[in-house]
């Protein structure tokens, strides 16, 4: 179930006819609003660079999720060269969230941009690809992904009011058509093409995280850590997924160790 203050974005799916194409669209307003009050909750402000592209990366995500069997979760972590970051993503369809944060400190830098995809769906062997592209355009980031890792020929627009599309190919695709759409004519897709809809999904921008599900990365530290990260009696614990921060005392923390399940009597 979503959390009632959320506000869900409609994905819809629609079919092609007589061009074979997977086509999935949304407006992401709704859901950039979350992701700011998000920030603004957590003290957390990105570079406007960076807060464009993982906005995209958000949308992009969704849609993919949209289009892929909904017991699929998706991460991708996207490490831009300059200016250098990492921009990480994540989310599934049962629920329906999305989620994803920025990293700038200890991150690597090579030689070109790449996008690192991992893929889980129970009872499937997990799936990674890792794909090199160029520029800071995070939508031709993504078709050069679908077309290296997915094998899979896909377009994706940018719209007004926050709307974006992504057209990806089926078998017996038209891929002359595909290849040649200009984004004048995707606009006009309802009028010029015969599309049926598939499926609507919702997705919110929620991580689902809390400071009980972080603290077994605080169980990983050394002793003597340990005892550091709670010097004042408080620690203050990140979430690796969404930057969410948590200050908890440790009293807390310790009445968590005594009575999760795995812990010793």
């Amino acid at each position: 179930m979503f959390d009632c203050n959320l506000s869900v974005v409609e994905a819809r799916s629609f079919y092609v006819r007589g061009r074979n194409v997977l086509l999935t669209r949304a407006s992401f307003g709704p859901l950039y609003i979350d992701y700011y009050l998000h920030l603004m909750q957590h003290g957390l402000r990105n570079a406007e660079a960076a807060d464009v592209m993982l906005k995209e990366a958000l949308a992009v995500m969704t849609l993919h999720l949209c289009s892929r069997p909904q017991d699929e979760v998706c991460a991708w972590t996207i490490n831009v060269v300059e200016p250098l970051m990492n921009l990480f993503v994540t989310g599934g369809s049962r629920p329906g969230r999305v989620t994803g944060r920025v990293f700038t400190e200890d991150v690597r830098k090579g030689t070109d941009n790449l996008f690192i995809s991992q893929t889980t769906r129970p009872n499937h062997q997990p799936r990674q690809s890792v794909v090199e592209f160029n520029g800071t355009d995070i939508l031709r980031g993504a078709e050069i992904f679908y077309d290296q890792s997915e094998q899979r020929l896909t377009r994706l627009f940018r719209e007004e009011d926050e709307h974006f599309v992504m057209l990806t190919a089926e078998p017996d695709c038209d891929t002359e058509w595909l290849q040649s759409l200009r984004p004048e004519q995707v606009a006009g897709l309802d009028q010029t093409e015969h599309l049926v809809p598939l499926e609507t999904r919702g997705y919110v921008f929620e991580c689902g995280c809390s400071v009980d599900r972080l603290y077994p990365l605080l169980t990983r530290l050394p002793a003597e850590d340990l005892e550091a990260v709670f010097v004042d009696g408080f620690a203050t614990v990140t979430c690796p997924r969404c930057g969410a921060v948590f200050n908890t005392p440790r009293d807390h923390f310790d009445e968590w160790q005594h009575t999760r399940p795995d812990s010793k009597p």
